[in-house]
């Protein structure tokens, strides 16, 4: 089943001379179960498409649809509960709350959603261990690296029944080692327990962790392939400093 689908979606920035035209029409699908690698260089819309895709940015014109269902025909409330449970985010910037712990981090959204304490911190912590940082769960992010910030923002786009996982370079701030274990979460996540993941990365050895690889240039998508799988087993991740 088609989980993700963008339809000719273009976006455009300011008016007349100063208009930028961030996308321009832009189809993609991933489909239940797959990983979607967007590649390209700066400035070639990558980011736009995440937003876009993960309902917080309206596309000027083109069709967003989530499990079949067009966004633009859902209420507010509607894309911010969608959003709430159903869409896993992983941003550049980590966005993080500096007054919650890792594990506080982690929950917040379960929490959000209605979860109990208990049990949406039990899910959060579980969810710290499986991205290796289980003894930093009481930590502040003032207090971790920025490799483990990263991957708390990982376990916390995972966490919970989410099935639609959206990644601005989740690997960023990680070594070779680290960024090749999460790839392999991500991957892992999606064949295992049925996650649908787009994930934005420059680096093409990640990118071949994918089903299918989307490269955009200018706004548009220039060309697909569907790389070599990699299946190697890869050490849990440990300490990226």
């Amino acid at each position: 089943m088609t989980m993700l689908e963008l339809r000719r979606v273009s976006r455009s920035y300011g008016q007349g001379t100063a208009e930028v035209h961030a996308l321009r029409e832009v189809s993609l699908s991933a489909d239940e179960g797959t990983m979607v690698a967007v590649m390209g260089p700066s400035g070639s819309g990558k980011s736009t498409l995440l937003t876009i895709a993960g309902t917080l940015e309206v596309p000027t014109s083109g069709d967003v649809l989530i499990e079949a269902q067009p966004v633009a025909g859902m209420s507010r409330n509607a894309r911010a509960r969608l959003r709430r449970r159903t869409i896993g985010y992983v941003f550049q910037d980590f966005n993080l709350l500096p007054g919650l712990t890792a594990a506080e981090n982690v929950s917040l959204p379960l929490e959000l959603d209605g979860l109990s304490f208990r049990k949406a911190r039990v899910a959060g912590v579980r969810a710290l261990e499986r991205l290796g940082l289980g003894d930093r769960a009481a930590r502040y992010p003032d207090q971790l690296s920025g490799g483990e910030r990263q991957r708390v923002a990982i376990a916390r786009a995972m966490v919970g029944d989410r099935w639609l996982l959206l990644a601005d370079e989740p690997s960023g701030a990680l070594d070779s080692a680290n960024s090749q274990a999460v790839m392999r979460l991500l991957h892992e996540a999606c064949k295992d327990a049925g996650m649908t993941a787009v994930v934005v990365t420059h680096d093409a050895q990640l990118a071949s962790w994918a089903d299918r690889v989307v490269f955009l240039r200018d706004g548009r998508v220039s060309e697909q392939a569907v790389p070599a799988q990699r299946h190697e087993p890869l050490p849990a991740p440990g300490d990226a400093r």
